[in-house]
């Protein structure tokens, strides 16, 4: 039977079309198990029915008419229970209910087992036999496996709109349509699609027969040349929209131009006698499934800026230019794989928002979409473009959703939801020089989490008191190598600049695990749990040094820098890193006569063994700082980013909770401060819940502080600390979000907690 499945999967697989699918499976199973009848029910998107959407041995007519209450009829129960059901005598069953229009009443045996993805009853897929008899258990194990297998085609068919078309093809209503993808930069956007495609195919060339060497290679340099001017007009054209520091995202997409082994290549391809398209395409694809297979998702990214610039020289050689786009007042740009080139061939303000099938949050275009706050979501896979042409979408870019053809009612909703969003907006600007303080007078700092130069200004116009965790690893992927200390602490002195007096904790290369370095990368089986952080830069004292020296002396006369540092698992690592530090400083001071005052050093809390040492760092450091997206991650062996368990990954499990009010007591039972940073602190109910633990800091991306300031100033912490004990005692996320919102009552405060992106 094994070969038969094999069949019907990979079939399946083939087929783009969900009729044809459906139609493909009921007749394989039918032909494999010998049966009289094989037939499929979904499940309508709103969840009310279940419609006969594919039969072979019913009647024909009956499908897409016939359907049944989700509780109804023996397909009913089978989709209540979640388990599979096995009769030899299916019209002496209780629950079996006679539906006229599919003459099934000639058939005894029934057997229905679930179609379930990710918890959910998709559907129910039944055999039929004439005879009474109960199907064997090898019968009943191959429908089940088939049904696991096939549950991700019905699951994908339901993102896209499919299933909804196929069972309502006459209401349009129903075709509104659920994406799901990963959230790229935060914001809501409401627009038209409009779909951008590559400039030229380097997978299907036709390319022209070779000239002369000479014309070949003139028609090569040619074309980069062109490139390379396109994508300085790009950069400029964005010069007024995003900082000098985003300008390295042009800079590193110019520098593949320059890269010597590509261009070796292509010439000697030109000279062993091959057209100068085919020579460039065939260099670049391979260089692109060369990214393509490494297992960081980094480098991973770096196969797309190579795959749009590799279109970009191929259009020049055929001369052909970008398409000519008429993009209305509030585009949605929707791409198979978007770059940070597209964005410069739009007219400023005219892009609403951002929807890429390929991308991660590490891309090029995430990090420029976030500094120039256009919505985005990303990794939409398996995404048919076409279907979105034109289209009105709706895009969150807080939650990874977007809505084709919304609803009337869906529309009015988040029309609803943009409108208070700017009113609410600007009263919360009001609060922007205004303390952090509760109703009962307790304060608490309120900092930023920064990495480019863009942060800055929208960190000091929030309010921010600081930064509370800098993300040093920029420099280091802005550039083709290493950067060099003195380019190091350039970097830093304009962070440490633009903020002082008030603090900036800049966290030590953070690499590994989901950001490898280009230049420096790691292959590891299980990247998240083997060489990352600390574990690196104590490997190789030599880079570890020399970003401490270029920190430290980029602190010189401001006294306010804090090092932090990353992935701590171990009391014999954090001394390591203590002497590395005291040795910088002593080289800096002691030998070159720089007066440097010694910065505060703390310890981040991301490691589940880091909780239960808390107290022995604490002792050891100034402050501890909590990471709670790792640690979340790796309290609950989730990935984030993986879409198969995604959804188990809660900043607000009762355990992630119980290990923060954990680290808070052991930093203040040694006189330590500590603070947090991450989604955790920049959710407005989380936020409220580290205060009543007694946090000292929150640190959080900027477009949050505002809203999380406006809660903190109309609680009471007295009242914080009751609730705080409540949940404690709560046994799930669930619970414990149910009774944050329920304990928000003033309604103006309960619409700056809904404004932010929720959690988990």
């Amino acid at each position: 039977m094994l070969d038969q499945l094999r069949s019907i999967v990979q079939r399946v697989s083939a087929t783009a079309d969900l009729r044809e699918s459906l139609r493909l499976i009921v007749e394989q199973v039918q032909d494999a198990l010998a049966v009289q009848a094989c037939s499929i029910y979904l499940r309508d998107p709103q969840g009310h029915r279940l419609w006969l959407c594919a039969s072979h041995g019913l009647r024909e007519r009956a499908i897409g008419q016939v359907s049944l209450a989700q509780d109804e009829g023996l397909v009913g129960l089978v989709a209540t229970r979640e388990e599979p059901l096995n009769v030899d005598r299916a019209l002496d069953h209780p629950n079996y209910r006679y539906l006229a229009e599919t003459g099934e009443e000639k058939y005894r045996s029934f057997l229905g087992v679930p179609i379930i993805h990710h918890r959910r009853v998709l559907g129910v897929l039944v055999v039929q036999r004439a005879q009474a008899q109960r199907f064997d258990e090898s019968e009943e194990a191959f429908l089940i496996t088939l049904s696991a297998q096939l549950s991700g085609t019905i699951a994908h068919s339901e993102s896209t709109g499919d299933l909804a078309q196929l069972i309502h093809p006459e209401d349009p209503d129903s075709h509104e349509t659920d994406l799901r993808g990963l959230p790229g930069a935060p914001g809501i956007a409401i627009g038209e699609a409009v779909i951008i495609s590559p400039v030229a195919d380097l997978f299907a060339l036709d390319a022209p027969a070779a000239r002369s060497v000479a014309t070949e290679l003139a028609e090569y340099r040619r074309a980069v040349e062109k490139t390379r001017h396109d994508i300085a007009a790009l950069a400029q054209g964005l010069s007024g929209q995003i900082s000098e520091q985003e300008q390295w995202l042009f800079t590193a997409y110019a520098q593949m131009l320059d890269d010597q082994s590509l261009g070796k290549e292509v010439k000697a391809r030109i000279r062993a006698g091959a057209a100068a398209q085919a020579a460039w395409s065939a260099v670049i694809i391979a260089h692109v499934r060369q990214f393509e297979t490494m297992q960081d998702s980094y480098l991973q990214e770096r196969a797309a800026d190579l795959r749009d610039l590799g279109r970009r020289v191929l259009a020049h050689m055929q001369e052909s230019e970008q398409q000519q786009v008429a993009y209305p007042a509030n585009a949605i740009l929707v791409g198979e794989e978007l770059s940070v080139a597209t964005l410069g061939t739009v007219s400023a303000g005219r892009i609403a928002g951002l929807l890429s099938v390929q991308g991660s949050v590490n891309s090029h275009l995430a990090i420029l979409a976030r500094a120039m706050g256009i919505p985005t979501v990303l990794g939409i896979q398996g995404l048919r473009l076409e279907r979105l042409r034109g289209q009105r979408l709706i895009v969150d870019g807080y939650s990874g959703h977007v809505y084709v053809a919304p609803t009337a009612e869906h529309l009015a909703h988040y029309r609803r939801v943009l409108a208070e969003d700017r009113q609410l907006l600007a009263e919360l600007e009001g609060l922007r020089d205004a303390p952090a303080v509760t109703l009962d007078a307790h304060p608490i700092k309120l900092l930023v989490n920064t990495g480019l130069l863009a942060d800055v200004r929208i960190s000091l116009e929030r309010g921010a008191e600081g930064v509370g965790l800098y993300r040093s690893e920029v420099p280091f992927f802005a550039r083709q190598r290493f950067p060099t200390e003195e380019e190091q602490r350039q970097f830093y002195r304009e962070q440490l600049l633009a903020f002082a007096p008030r603090p900036v904790v800049m966290r030590t290369l953070d690499v590994g695990g989901d950001k490898n370095l280009p230049y420096f990368p790691i292959d590891e089986a299980n990247p998240f749990l083997g060489w990352r952080g600390i574990r690196i830069t104590l490997d190789h004292p030599e880079l570890f040094l020399a970003q401490l020296r270029a920190m430290l002396k980029a602190s010189a006369g401001l006294r306010n820098l804090r090092i932090l540092l990353p992935m701590i698992s171990s009391l014999s690592e954090l001394e390591m890193a203590l002497e590395l530090i005291e040795r910088a400083h002593h080289e800096l001071t002691a030998e070159e006569g720089l007066d440097i005052h010694p910065p505060r050093i703390g310890v981040m809390i991301e490691v589940p063994s880091a909780i239960f040492l808390a107290r022995d760092l604490a002792r050891r450091v100034d402050f501890l700082s909590v990471g709670s997206n790792d640690l979340t991650q790796y309290i609950l062996a989730v990935d984030r980013n993986n879409s198969q368990v995604a959804d188990l990954y809660q900043s607000m499990h009762p355990a992630v909770l119980a290990a923060c009010y954990r680290v808070v007591r052991a930093a203040h039972a040694e006189g330590k401060i500590a603070g947090v940073c991450g989604e955790l602190a920049g959710n407005p109910l989380g936020a409220l819940l580290l205060l009543a633990m007694g946090y000292d800091s929150l640190s959080m991306n900027a477009s949050n502080l505002l809203r999380v300031k406006a809660l903190i100033r109309g609680s009471r912490l007295s009242e914080l600390k009751q609730l705080l004990r409540h949940v404690l005692k709560l046994p799930d996320a669930e619970s414990v979000r149910r009774v944050l919102n329920e304990s928000i009552t003033d309604p103006q405060l309960r619409r700056f907690a809904e404004m932010a992106p929720g959690l988990g």
